[in-house]
């Protein structure tokens, strides 16, 4: 009999939810770098073996939203809480709980939804820190299961698998077993070609970036992708491109490399950049570029 089950990763921003839904799923789903607020949408992760599906929820890190933008990444969290049949809550090794952790477990408590508490980043720690991290969690919310992790050396993942496996049912699959997300093409490139910015960028520049693909053409043994870069201002729009078109090209070719490994053929990125100023407090350019709070979560 197949079973399936529905598992949201929350946390604050940068803890590594996205490295660990890649390392579960086992294959990159998700984009990931050392910025926070990383994660803008819910991508689902799809991990299907012998009889049972699991369908990863990766979400925004949880934040005071300063934009609409900011609202939108929360909205899609405070969406979540709730909605499945487990949760995974990732934390870095810190011997208190935050502000944040407790809104997420007091939230996900009320809702009666089973946690597992995954403390990541171990290997930047020491038994110690673990061990007093263990017990003020544990002091303080019920939880199902707790376990230590290093989501990029790929430790303790499939302890957390083993855990997650109580939060199955049996049902049918949701999805194919083929498959590892149910993310658009589109939306695997444009968030591809925004985490090669949140790289090789300042840390001002690329939170304020958005990826529109404008055109997406699948010939078989290539790939054509035109695809718009927007920011809000002409100091980021010249920072992006670099002198002589240096970072818009270096942009393209770590973006290009990654997502031939993705699709398996080749693929030609035609890069521009365009500025609509303050277009994370809009309305109408959220709507545009995807960020949809009313649509999405309404």
């Amino acid at each position: 009999m197949t079973r399936t089950g529905f598992i949201a990763v929350l946390g604050r921003p940068n803890v590594g939810k996205s490295t660990l839904v890649n390392a579960m799923v086992g294959e990159k789903i998700t984009i990931v770098s050392s910025k926070p607020q990383t994660t803008r949408n819910r991508i689902t992760g799809i991990l299907s073996r012998g009889e049972d599906q699991f369908v990863f929820i990766d979400t925004p890190g949880m934040h005071a939203p300063r934009t609409k933008l900011g609202k939108y990444m929360v909205g899609a969290v405070e969406h979540t809480i709730g909605q499945t049949d487990g949760a995974i809550v990732v934390v870095e090794p810190e011997p208190r709980v935050g502000d944040i952790e407790r809104d997420i477990l007091r939230r996900l408590s009320a809702s009666g939804t089973p946690i597992i508490l995954v403390i990541n980043k171990t290997d930047r720690s020491n038994a110690v820190r673990i061990a007093e991290t263990i017990a003020a969690y544990s002091e303080e919310f019920e939880l199902d299961a707790v376990v230590p992790t290093s989501a990029v050396r790929g430790k303790g993942v499939d302890e957390v698998l083993g855990e997650a496996e109580k939060f199955l049912s049996e049902g049918l699959w949701f999805f194919p077993g083929d498959i590892s997300t149910d993310q658009t093409e589109r939306r695997l490139v444009s968030e591809t070609i925004r985490e090669k910015m949140l790289r090789l960028l300042s840390d001002e520049v690329p939170h304020g970036t958005a990826v529109v693909i404008e055109e997406f053409v699948d010939e078989g043994t290539l790939i054509r992708v035109r695809a718009e870069i927007y920011c809000e201002r002409e100091a980021h729009k010249r920072i992006i491109i670099g002198h002589g078109g240096e970072m818009i090209k270096k942009i393209g070719s770590y973006a290009r490399e990654d997502l031939e490994a993705f699709f398996g053929v080749k693929v030609h990125l035609d890069l521009w950049v365009k500025v609509k100023e303050k277009w994370r407090d809009s309305d109408y350019y959220l709507g545009d570029f995807g960020y949809d709070l009313k649509h999405d979560f309404e």
